[in-house]
């Protein structure tokens, strides 16, 4: 038994270390590839003036504030109590707990970069959704035309976060500027506070499906999600946190009143209008069904969610039309500038970054030990990666795009022998405290 144990905690570090190799040659990679293909420090990616990959999206520049020893103090104290409190306390104070931890952590790590930088300052870009909202003064009229402005070169073409996902993520930041929360201060807040909710919404989908040991176990986890450096802020924080909601919601509507069911159709149909890539989610929601086998519950989400779709519909927006021509204007731009050969690889590396390294021995326990409901949502998670990687319409800043998925991947920590966890969450920890003070992130 203890020769088992012993390979099993090797496995582990081998695992974790080819993230690590996998993140080091991306950056190398980065350093020498380019559009033509010639070796050299070219002016592509990481040395490139224009976009500052390394390969994440930012600027390498080494930086610390007061908000450091924060986020240091946030880590140790979860590295240190966080997987006896999860195992210990009430169930719903252990949630309470390690939502507190998560909204804590994120708004630390995003406060090194100081309070304009980090927060405030990050909507507000030309680039992104709240330089649009003064001019949208009729919300009916920006639907019946959102598809219009999509293409770029054309008087009044979107902006490009706005033109490049539906019009739903544009209208959260509406919403929130007619109920008197605009600006980039409250919509940085709002992306943090919902972002964080996957912390909660992935250990109640974990434990609605069978496995309240093992949704005790990711809590500590998901409190030091590393991705927090992109929840902290942007907008697909937010996306993540509707999401991983709506994915909870259907797993508490497959294993008790179908009512949740319907809530969770709703909230997954609206996810799918933040963001084109987010109908991947679907793999994760098919894997909840297939696990409870409560096929009533899938046709009442899926009732739920065509309801979204008909009334975006009904209100001029036909989210076919925009996919494509979404498509056509990511090839306008930046597409062609991003090689398919290094990016469908390194993109994995990028994502490693959101993860952390506990990504590979999770991995590595799931295959070993497929029969669980963990086992099911993180293999849809898989599948949704893959398939937004393959498609090429992923390449680069997927650190942040694919935060929905990272979620379900870390929570396979879980499965980790209780005997180690504490130092892989120190490695967590360690990994999304050295990206946000070594690169001045563009979230």
């Amino acid at each position: 038994m203890t020769t088992v144990r012993t390979r099993a905690r090797r496995g582990d570090l081998l695992a974790g270390g080819a993230v690590v190799v996998l993140v080091l040659a991306a950056v190398a990679g980065c350093l020498w590839w380019n559009p033509g293909r010639q070796l050299g420090p070219t002016a592509f990616a990481g040395a490139n003036p224009r976009f500052g990959e390394w390969p994440i999206l930012g600027t390498f520049l080494p930086h610390a504030g007061p908000a450091t020893v924060t986020t240091a103090f946030i880590a140790l104290a979860v590295v240190l109590h966080g997987p006896a409190f999860a195992e210990r306390l009430p169930w719903r104070h252990a949630l309470a707990a390690t939502y507190g931890s998560a909204v804590a952590w994120t708004f630390s790590l995003a406060l090194i970069d100081g309070w304009q930088t980090g927060i405030a300052g990050r909507l507000t870009t030309s680039a992104e959704y709240l330089s649009e909202v003064p001019g949208i003064t009729d919300i009916g009229v920006m639907l019946h035309t959102f598809s219009d402005r999509i293409l770029d070169f054309r008087p009044g073409s979107w902006t490009t976060h706005v033109s490049g996902h539906p019009p739903g993520a544009t209208l959260v930041f509406v919403w929130l500027d007619r109920l008197g929360l605009g600006g980039g201060a409250a919509a940085g807040v709002a992306c943090i506070l919902v972002g964080a909710l996957a912390a909660v919404a992935v250990p109640v989908t974990l434990s609605a499906l069978g496995r309240r040991d093992l949704a005790r176990a990711a809590l500590p986890f998901l409190a030091l999600f590393p991705g927090a450096v992109w929840v902290g802020v942007s907008a697909d924080g937010l996306f993540t946190g509707v999401t991983a909601l709506g994915i909870a919601l259907l797993a508490l509507g497959c294993t008790g009143r179908l009512a949740w069911a319907a809530v969770a159709g709703l909230v997954l149909g609206f996810g799918i209008f933040l963001s084109y890539g987010l109908v991947l989610v679907g793999a994760i929601a098919l894997a909840v069904v297939l696990v409870t086998r409560r096929w009533a519950a899938l046709a009442v989400a899926l009732a739920g969610a065509l309801a979204v779709v008909a009334g975006f519909t009904a209100a001029g927006f036909w989210w076919f039309d925009g996919y494509h021509l979404v498509v056509e204007r990511y090839y306008q731009g930046i597409a062609t500038v991003r090689p398919y050969g290094y990016w469908v690889w390194a993109n994995l590396a990028c994502f490693a970054l959101a993860t952390g390294p506990v990504v590979g021995p999770g991995l590595l326990r799931v295959v070993r030990a497929p029969r669980t409901g963990l086992a099911a949502v993180v293999a849809g998670a898989v599948v949704a990666v893959a398939a937004s990687d393959l498609s090429g319409l992923s390449k680069a800043e997927v650190e942040r795009i694919w935060l929905p998925f990272a979620v379900w991947l870390v929570a396979a920590g879980a499965l980790l022998p209780a005997a180690s966890r504490r130092w892989w969450l120190a490695a967590q920890a360690a990994t999304a405290l050295a990206v946000n003070s070594l690169v001045l992130t563009n979230w």
